[in-house]
């Protein structure tokens, strides 16, 4: 598995306004989408740091995966996620590796993306996430600019 570069870091967060308001007046930083996922009972929150996105996560039900994480690890970082191309052979690599996988066909996440989380039990604790832009081309590293 060869990423790109990390597409975003995930925070979960108990209330997603105060969050936001905490970016932007403490970093400068400007929220450029809120999107729900019923799907996984989030609501999330993006900013851009240079090439990567914090993405804030507000769990809409106290029983969803951010929920139950805030309860039991309370706010903090909740995910790294990585850009990969060709998700279902990386997961099918990584499988083969002996990873652990949550997700064993990629689903659909926020921004349009397909995404998959690996296990943080065969990851060293951290929760981690690939996703593929199938709309873009890739990461041009000599840039370090996204590709569309």
């Amino acid at each position: 598995m060869k990423p790109s570069h990390i597409e975003h870091i995930g925070i979960a967060v108990s209330n997603l306004e105060t969050a936001i308001s905490f970016y932007e007046k403490v970093f400068g930083l400007k929220c450029y989408n809120i999107e729900e996922v019923a799907e996984q009972q989030v609501r999330t929150a993006f900013f851009m740091v240079g090439q990567t996105k914090i993405e804030l996560l507000e769990s809409t039900d106290p029983e969803g995966p951010i929920g139950k994480f805030i309860e039991k690890k309370g706010e903090g970082i909740h995910h790294i996620a990585f850009a990969v191309e060709k998700i279902e052979e990386q997961l099918v690599h990584a499988e083969k590796m002996g990873v652990k996988l949550i997700d064993s066909t990629p689903r659909k996440g926020t921004e349009g993306l397909d995404i998959a989380f690996l296990h943080p039990k065969s990851t060293y604790g951290v929760l981690i996430e690939i996703c593929e832009n199938k709309k873009s081309v890739g990461f041009n590293s000599i840039t370090n600019q996204r590709v569309k």
